[in-house]
């Protein structure tokens, strides 16, 4: 496999996450002003995944000065570059970014994504609760949570 390197994203990265989006998801699509507003936010963190200078992966943090838990707000691996364990460490390197700040992390994902689920219960997730109909399509999400001292995974 080519080189595969993970950092902040950057605003010269617009463009590339914007394809990447439309790529990946046909619903709760994060448009072009709102991938702008993430970029220049204090409480979102947007890390990509470049393999052979291409950007494959990204995923978006958010978090908040009154929680000890951080979110994955969303997290796409473009069609070409699934399978080659990206997406999974792309999630490894933002969790050992946030261990040291936050006690756990949260996220929501659609209850019919083998693949998301599959990676999240890997890395040690739990489902906490169940989200009828969360999704703009209908889908029903779950919505789970890793709390750093519980997870022997990482």
């Amino acid at each position: 496999m080519d080189t595969l390197l993970f950092r902040a994203a950057t605003m010269a990265d617009l463009d590339n996450l914007c394809v990447l989006e439309n790529q990946c998801f046909s619903y709760d699509q994060i448009g072009r002003r709102s991938f702008r507003r993430l970029l220049q936010s204090p409480t979102a963190h947007l890390y990509v995944a470049l393999l052979a200078e291409q950007l494959v992966a990204y995923a978006i943090v958010l978090t908040r000065c009154n929680s000890r838990y951080c979110r994955l707000y969303s997290m796409a691996t473009g069609p070409a570059a699934r399978g080659k364990g990206i997406a999974k460490y792309l999630l490894t390197e933002i969790i050992t970014r946030l261990q040291p700040r936050y006690n756990g992390m949260r996220l929501e994902v659609k209850t019919n994504n083998p693949g998301g689920l599959e990676l999240y219960r890997k890395l040690g997730f739990e489902v906490i609760d169940v989200l009828p109909g969360y999704y703009s399509d209908g889908d029903n999400g779950y919505r789970m949570q890793l709390t750093w001292n519980d997870n022997a995974n990482i």
